[in-house]
């Protein structure tokens, strides 16, 4: 179970992960070692899965964004969408309710390679159906977990 110390050390974390331990320390109000044990604990547990950057995507080359929803059949939900997953395009696969069986986010260097993707993904046995949404404006995409 989170404490209110784990809570204040991965708000911290969540604002800037590349805070020194001193600097977690200082601002939590606890020793350095007790924030060494305390988020290696976090990490142990699975509470904190990794540390990575935040990247532009157009900065590498990635102009499009695309949001694709599928309609799969069959009963191979997972296997189909664990296949997808694997698509170096594809940042994230959702399985939802309602409509649609799955979501998936990828990103795109140009319409070339939105397209391929789109005639692999339903080239896939068990995908019946796919709408294709471009995304033209990022409002908010935060990456950061709200911890009220």
């Amino acid at each position: 179970m989170i404490d209110d110390i784990d809570r204040r050390i991965v708000k911290v974390l969540n604002e800037n992960a590349r805070r020194s331990f001193r600097d977690l320390a200082k601002e939590v109000g606890i020793s350095v070692t007790a924030v060494i044990n305390k988020v290696k604990k976090l990490e142990e547990s699975g509470a904190i899965k990794g540390y990575i950057p935040i990247l532009d995507p157009e900065y590498f080359g990635y102009s499009l964004m695309a949001i694709i929803a599928l309609r799969l059949s069959k009963g191979k939900l997972l296997e189909t969408q664990e296949l997808i997953a694997r698509e170096p395009q594809v940042v994230a696969v959702y399985d939802i309710t309602g409509e649609w069986d799955s979501l998936v986010i990828g990103y795109f260097r140009h319409r070339q390679d939105l397209n391929r993707f789109i005639k692999k993904i339903l080239s896939y046995r068990y995908v019946d159906r796919s709408v294709t949404h471009l995304v033209l404006n990022v409002v908010k995409d935060e990456k950061r977990l709200p911890l009220l």
